[in-house]
Formats: structure tokens, sequence, C-alpha cells
């Protein structure tokens, strides 16, 4: 009778060992993914990530902010020749290379606001070659081996579990799973968000590129070009809170507390949520941008 027990009890240890290591298997290699996921969609320049939208913003900045970005040229040329006459007393002391240097000036603005897209698409260029290395080393360094963890907490702990304490970490192995998956959803909307500001940014661009042929108003510009470098430079930023989380969670395979480690996981992701919705402010506080 007590053998029959026996062998009904480690059937029942053995099918719990599976429910937790398989909800254990679920999470971590929902950490592998995260950090796959996060930078795939950071490394991924605005004209890549959705073209529909990226053909529809082109429209609207050629379309409408251009005409708007010629005007402000034009009002801005005009009082600039109107402040280099009075400044030069009524022309009298007005030589031909004012003139000349006008006409520069004049030029450069013309052309600056013909190659705005180009530029702003420049500076994403750059800000995604700089996410596409940092990817690869992070996602290199942090890859979790599941197999070889789950082994080792099976070997080090679960083994010596019983039913009581089994069906408690099944509770918690699905409590915390839950939550990271909650967390992976608010950071889905952290990086959507982050494009979408993209596109919000490149739609207006024509407007704030044509200040910059002036010295009082060309604040507006060089602030602008501060934010799209921000933007840029942020998926960097989030890059190596995505590593530094990994790392974190690395740790649970060497945990002395399978319970606390747990925990430790869900807490590591809600600072990552965190980490990441911090992330703009950082880079426009890096680079001064308003």
């Amino acid at each position: 009778m007590g053998a029959i027990i026996d062998k009904i009890t480690e059937f029942i240890k053995e099918m719990l060992q599976g429910w937790v290591l398989d909800n254990l298997g679920t999470m971590f290699t929902d950490v592998n993914d995260k950090v796959g996921t996060i930078a795939g969609e950071v490394g991924q320049t605005p004209s890549t990530w959705n073209g529909s939208i990226f053909s529809m913003i082109r429209s609207l900045s050629e379309n409408v902010m251009i005409p708007i970005a010629g005007l402000i040229i034009s009002a801005i040329l005009c009082y600039e020749l109107i402040t280099m006459v009075m400044d030069k007393n009524n022309m009298h002391e007005v030589g031909s290379e004012f003139f000349f240097r006008y006409l520069v000036k004049a030029c450069a603005a013309v052309m600056l606001l013909s190659k705005t897209f180009d530029i702003t698409m420049a500076i994403f260029d750059v800000g995604n070659h700089i996410v596409t290395n940092a990817a690869v080393s992070i996602s290199g360094s942090t890859s979790l081996d599941v197999e070889a963890t789950l082994t080792t907490m099976f070997n080090n702990q679960l083994s010596t579990m019983g039913i009581g304490e089994l069906i408690g970490l099944g509770i918690e192995t699905m409590i915390v799973s839950l939550c990271m998956k909650i967390m992976s959803v608010l950071i889905t909307v952290i990086l959507y968000g982050r494009m979408i500001e993209i596109y919000l940014y490149i739609s207006v661009a024509p407007v704030p590129f044509a200040t910059l042929s002036n010295r009082e108003w060309g604040n507006i510009g060089n602030n602008y070009i501060k934010g799209l470098c921000a933007l840029a430079f942020q998926g960097f930023f989030i890059m190596v809170c995505v590593g530094i989380y990994s790392v974190l969670v690395a740790s649970v395979a060497v945990a002395g507390n399978l319970h606390t480690a747990l925990w430790s996981v869900a807490a590591y992701t809600v600072i990552l949520c965190f980490s990441l919705f911090k992330t703009g402010s950082l880079a426009k506080s890096v680079l001064h941008a308003a």
C-alpha cells in the first residue's frame, strides 16, 4: 500500500515539475524573444518600419509643409535685407560683398530646404547603424541558454521540492509570466510611440529647417535637429536597457532561492519598462534638446 502511495506521489510530483519547467521555459524564451524583438523594432529606419506611413508623411512634408517653409524663408530673407540696409546707414556704407553674402545665404537656405528630407533620413541612418551594431553585441552576450538554465534549476531545487511547494511555485511562475506578458505590451507601446513621434517630427521638417539661415530664428532649427538626433540615439539607450535587463535575468539560473528569483524577474521587467519610458528624456537631456 505504501509503495502505491509513493508511486502516486512521485507521479504527481513529476507532473508538477513538468508544469513548472514548462512555465519557466516559456518565461526564459520570452526573455530571449524580447531582446530580439526590441532590437528588430529599434533598428529600423522610418522608411523601413512602415512604407505606407512613410510615403504619406513624405507627401505631407513635400506638399503641405514645403510651401509654408518657402513663405518663412521669403520673410526671413526680406528681414535680413532690411536689417542689412539699416545697419549700413541706409546703404551708404554697403559694398558689393554684402550683396554677394546675402545671395549666398539665400541660395544656401533654398538648397537646405530642398534637401531637408535627405538630411533627416541621414540622421536616422546614422542612428540605425549605431543601434544595429549595439544589437549584435548585446544579443550575442546576453542570450540565455534556456535548456542549461532549466537543468540547473531542476538539479538544484525542483527535484527536492514536495507537492505543496511545487503547486505554489507553479502558481508563482504563472503570475510572473503574466506580468512579463503585460510588460511586453507596454514595451510595444513604447516602441511604437517612439516611431510615431519620429514620423510626426519628420512631417514638419521643412518649417524648422527654413529658419536655419537666420541668426535670431535659427534656434528653432537647431533645437529641431537636436530633437531628431535625440530620437535617433534613443534607440541606442533602449538597447543598453535591454542588455542590462538580460544580464540581470540571467542571474536567476544561479539564484539560491527560486521563489525570490522569480519575483526578481518580475521586478526586473518592471524596471525595464520604466527605464524605456525614461530613454526619450535621457536622450534629449544628453543632446540638450528642448
